[in-house]
Protein backbone atom coordinates (compact mmCIF):
# COMPACT_ATOMS: atom_id res chain seq x y z
CA UNK A 1 0.00 0.00 0.00
CA UNK A 2 1.66 3.25 -1.26
CA UNK A 3 0.02 6.28 1.57
CA UNK A 4 1.01 10.10 0.24
CA UNK A 5 2.01 12.30 2.00
CA UNK A 6 0.33 15.64 3.42
CA UNK A 7 3.51 17.67 3.56
CA UNK A 8 3.21 20.26 0.44
CA UNK A 9 6.92 21.13 -0.63
CA UNK A 10 7.38 24.08 -2.81
CA UNK A 11 11.10 24.44 -4.25
CA UNK A 12 11.92 27.88 -6.41
CA UNK A 13 15.33 27.62 -7.93
CA UNK A 14 18.28 30.52 -7.52
CA UNK A 15 21.11 31.61 -9.37
CA UNK A 16 24.81 31.97 -8.16
CA UNK A 17 27.95 33.56 -9.33
CA UNK A 18 29.13 29.82 -10.55
CA UNK A 19 26.94 29.23 -13.61
CA UNK A 20 27.56 25.17 -13.11
CA UNK A 21 25.66 25.64 -9.70
CA UNK A 22 22.34 25.66 -8.86
CA UNK A 23 20.09 26.67 -5.59
CA UNK A 24 16.94 24.38 -5.30
CA UNK A 25 15.43 26.41 -2.31
CA UNK A 26 12.71 24.55 -0.25
CA UNK A 27 9.96 26.17 1.52
CA UNK A 28 10.84 24.67 5.13
CA UNK A 29 14.24 23.95 6.75
CA UNK A 30 16.52 20.64 5.23
CA UNK A 31 18.97 20.58 7.98
CA UNK A 32 19.86 22.88 11.29
CA UNK A 33 20.09 26.08 11.36
CA UNK A 34 24.13 26.95 10.28
CA UNK A 35 24.50 23.71 9.22
CA UNK A 36 26.06 22.50 6.18
CA UNK A 37 26.87 19.17 4.69
CA UNK A 38 29.44 18.99 1.39
CA UNK A 39 29.68 16.16 -0.95
CA UNK A 40 32.04 16.67 -3.50
CA UNK A 41 31.35 12.84 -4.79
CA UNK A 42 29.06 9.87 -4.32
CA UNK A 43 31.51 8.25 -2.13
CA UNK A 44 30.78 11.12 0.48
CA UNK A 45 27.41 11.40 0.70
CA UNK A 46 27.33 7.60 2.34
CA UNK A 47 24.83 9.41 5.28
CA UNK A 48 23.10 11.21 2.88
CA UNK A 49 20.21 9.31 1.08
CA UNK A 50 18.84 12.42 -1.31
CA UNK A 51 22.78 13.85 -2.31
CA UNK A 52 23.34 9.91 -3.55
CA UNK A 53 20.15 9.63 -5.42
CA UNK A 54 21.09 12.97 -6.86
CA UNK A 55 24.98 11.66 -7.97
CA UNK A 56 22.86 8.62 -10.15
CA UNK A 57 22.31 11.40 -12.58
CA UNK A 58 25.65 11.64 -14.54
CA UNK A 59 25.56 15.20 -14.75
CA UNK A 60 25.77 15.75 -11.30
CA UNK A 61 29.13 16.85 -9.75
CA UNK A 62 28.60 17.71 -6.41
CA UNK A 63 25.64 18.22 -3.80
CA UNK A 64 25.89 20.84 -1.16
CA UNK A 65 22.93 20.70 1.97
CA UNK A 66 22.15 23.91 4.05
CA UNK A 67 19.52 25.67 5.54
CA UNK A 68 16.71 25.39 3.39
CA UNK A 69 18.59 24.35 0.12
CA UNK A 70 20.26 22.00 -1.96
CA UNK A 71 22.52 23.65 -3.76
CA UNK A 72 24.08 21.35 -6.77
CA UNK A 73 27.23 21.84 -9.20
CA UNK A 74 26.60 20.19 -12.38
CA UNK A 75 28.97 19.33 -15.30
CA UNK A 76 29.77 22.01 -17.25
CA UNK A 77 29.02 20.11 -20.35
CA UNK A 78 25.49 20.25 -19.72
CA UNK A 79 22.93 23.47 -20.04
CA UNK A 80 20.56 24.22 -16.57
CA UNK A 81 17.56 24.61 -18.85
CA UNK A 82 17.69 20.77 -19.97
CA UNK A 83 18.09 19.29 -16.57
CA UNK A 84 16.58 21.74 -13.72
CA UNK A 85 13.17 20.69 -13.92
CA UNK A 86 14.16 16.77 -13.98
CA UNK A 87 16.03 17.29 -10.21
CA UNK A 88 13.30 20.12 -9.53
CA UNK A 89 10.95 16.97 -9.65
CA UNK A 90 13.35 14.46 -8.24
CA UNK A 91 14.08 16.70 -4.75
CA UNK A 92 10.30 17.66 -4.49
CA UNK A 93 9.31 14.13 -4.72
CA UNK A 94 11.62 13.27 -2.34
CA UNK A 95 10.97 15.55 -0.23
CA UNK A 96 6.95 14.99 -0.44
CA UNK A 97 7.60 11.57 0.82
CA UNK A 98 9.39 12.31 3.96
CA UNK A 99 12.11 10.17 2.97
CA UNK A 100 15.46 11.78 5.55
CA UNK A 101 17.69 14.07 3.44
CA UNK A 102 20.70 13.02 6.30
CA UNK A 103 20.97 9.27 7.99
CA UNK A 104 23.85 11.02 10.42
CA UNK A 105 26.59 13.03 9.59
CA UNK A 106 28.59 15.54 11.62
CA UNK A 107 28.24 19.17 9.78
CA UNK A 108 31.25 21.35 8.77
CA UNK A 109 31.34 24.64 10.98
CA UNK A 110 33.32 27.41 12.47
CA UNK A 111 32.76 27.08 16.18
CA UNK A 112 35.00 28.81 18.26
CA UNK A 113 36.29 26.43 20.63
CA UNK A 114 37.79 27.28 24.28
CA UNK A 115 41.31 26.14 23.05
CA UNK A 116 41.90 28.27 20.17
CA UNK A 117 44.23 31.38 20.43
CA UNK A 118 42.69 34.68 20.52
CA UNK A 119 43.56 35.38 16.58
CA UNK A 120 41.99 31.88 15.38
CA UNK A 121 38.69 32.97 17.37
CA UNK A 122 38.95 36.52 15.99
CA UNK A 123 39.32 35.41 12.65
CA UNK A 124 36.46 32.78 12.98
CA UNK A 125 34.59 35.58 14.35
CA UNK A 126 35.19 37.01 11.27
CA UNK A 127 34.17 34.60 9.19
CA UNK A 128 30.97 33.78 11.30
CA UNK A 129 29.46 37.55 11.30
CA UNK A 130 30.83 39.19 7.94
CA UNK A 131 31.69 36.32 5.44
CA UNK A 132 29.59 33.37 5.62
CA UNK A 133 26.09 35.28 4.98
CA UNK A 134 27.21 36.87 2.35
CA UNK A 135 28.84 32.88 1.15
CA UNK A 136 25.84 31.44 2.12
CA UNK A 137 23.53 33.58 0.15
CA UNK A 138 25.07 32.33 -2.85
CA UNK A 139 24.30 28.65 -2.68
CA UNK A 140 27.85 28.23 -0.44
CA UNK A 141 30.17 27.87 2.51
CA UNK A 142 33.15 28.93 3.72
CA UNK A 143 34.95 26.82 6.48
CA UNK A 144 37.66 27.38 8.70
CA UNK A 145 40.58 24.84 8.09
CA UNK A 146 43.78 26.18 9.68
CA UNK A 147 45.80 29.30 10.67
CA UNK A 148 49.66 29.14 10.56
CA UNK A 149 52.45 31.96 9.83
CA UNK A 150 49.94 34.67 8.60
CA UNK A 151 48.54 32.35 6.57
CA UNK A 152 44.68 31.54 7.01
CA UNK A 153 43.94 28.16 5.22
CA UNK A 154 40.14 27.91 4.27
CA UNK A 155 37.70 25.26 2.51
CA UNK A 156 34.92 26.36 -0.17
CA UNK A 157 31.64 24.19 -0.28
CA UNK A 158 28.86 24.04 -2.69
CA UNK A 159 28.48 26.31 -5.13
CA UNK A 160 31.76 28.36 -3.98
CA UNK A 161 33.91 25.09 -5.17
CA UNK A 162 34.94 25.27 -8.67
CA UNK A 163 33.61 28.93 -9.15
CA UNK A 164 35.30 30.34 -11.83
CA UNK A 165 34.83 33.92 -9.85
CA UNK A 166 35.37 32.05 -6.03
CA UNK A 167 39.54 33.22 -6.36
CA UNK A 168 38.56 36.49 -6.69
CA UNK A 169 36.51 36.81 -3.98
CA UNK A 170 38.96 34.89 -1.99
CA UNK A 171 41.81 37.25 -2.53
CA UNK A 172 39.73 40.75 -3.37
CA UNK A 173 36.95 40.19 -0.86
CA UNK A 174 37.68 37.62 2.04
CA UNK A 175 41.51 38.38 2.64
CA UNK A 176 41.21 42.02 2.30
CA UNK A 177 38.10 41.76 5.26
CA UNK A 178 40.67 39.30 6.99
CA UNK A 179 43.70 41.45 6.82
CA UNK A 180 41.48 44.51 8.24
CA UNK A 181 39.91 42.94 10.52
CA UNK A 182 42.85 40.66 12.42
CA UNK A 183 46.20 42.14 11.64
CA UNK A 184 48.22 38.78 11.91
CA UNK A 185 46.60 37.73 8.66
CA UNK A 186 49.00 37.90 6.22
CA UNK A 187 46.98 36.22 3.28
CA UNK A 188 44.19 33.49 2.63
CA UNK A 189 44.24 30.18 0.61
CA UNK A 190 41.37 28.27 -0.46
CA UNK A 191 42.01 24.20 0.51
CA UNK A 192 40.00 21.41 -0.48
CA UNK A 193 38.89 18.62 1.78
Amino acid sequence: MITKSNRLVTLYLENNPNPNSLKFVANFMLVGEGENYDFPDEASAEHAPLAKELFNYAFVKRVFYMNNFVTITKDENVEWIDIQDQLKTHIREYLEAEKPVLIKADPLQNDILDSDPDVVKNIKSVLEEYIKPAVESDGGAIVFQDFEDGVVKVALQGSCSGCPSSMVTLKAGIENLLKRMVPEVQSVEAVSL
